[in-house]
């Protein structure tokens, strides 16, 4: 049982800093302003970690090299610390492996978030600053689904098309690292 707690404790702690730093990335990437509660909000939890990686590690053209680091920094540590107090057997390559699966894990699993939370608000009417944000973060993911899947009945499925390819991803990418989970 402590195992489980820990686990899930430490998964809660890297979902959170981990999924703010690639926010930060995609939002850089998708020239989103920061200037909103939405950016000051990931600039306050990742600031401490992106910014002396940035002094290291220079950008890959749009690409914010630092962002993507330090979340796979926070899946590291947390698998480091389960294999150090739980594990220890099987080295720590593997310990590499599975913190890149959870990065890709965490990856699609807040594009899910944001695709859900897209959809949700685009059945209200709202002008608020987060639907400005979510709906140009969303925009890229969604138009690729939209030249091929018409309206129907003045309803977008796009969202829903995305969705349904991401949890197939999800499960592709964990029976690709089944082996060594």
């Amino acid at each position: 049982m402590g195992y489980q707690i820990l686990s899930f404790l430490l998964d809660v702690a890297t979902g959170l800093l981990g999924g703010a730093c690639l926010l930060r990335l995609y939002m850089q990437r998708q020239r989103v302003p920061f200037g909103n509660p939405i950016g000051r909000f990931v600039f306050a939890l990742t600031d401490w970690i992106v910014l002396p990686l940035r002094k290291v590690l220079p950008a890959a053209g749009r690409w914010d090299t630092a962002s993507a680091v330090a979340a796979f920094l926070f899946e590291l540590a947390q698998y480091a610390i389960l294999w150090t107090l739980f594990g220890g057997g099987a080295g720590w390559p593997v310990v590499f492996v599975m913190a890149l699966y959870g990065l890709l894990r965490l990856v699609l699993s807040a594009l899910t978030a944001l695709v859900i939370v897209y959809a949700i608000l685009s059945w209200v009417q709202s002008d608020s600053i987060l639907t400005d944000v979510v709906d140009r973060l969303c925009a890229p993911l969604l138009r690729p689904f939209r030249r091929v899947i018409p309206l129907v009945g003045g309803i977008d499925l796009s969202p829903l098309a995305l969705l349904v390819l991401l949890q197939v991803l999800t499960m592709v990418l964990a029976a690709l690292f089944r082996p060594v989970l």
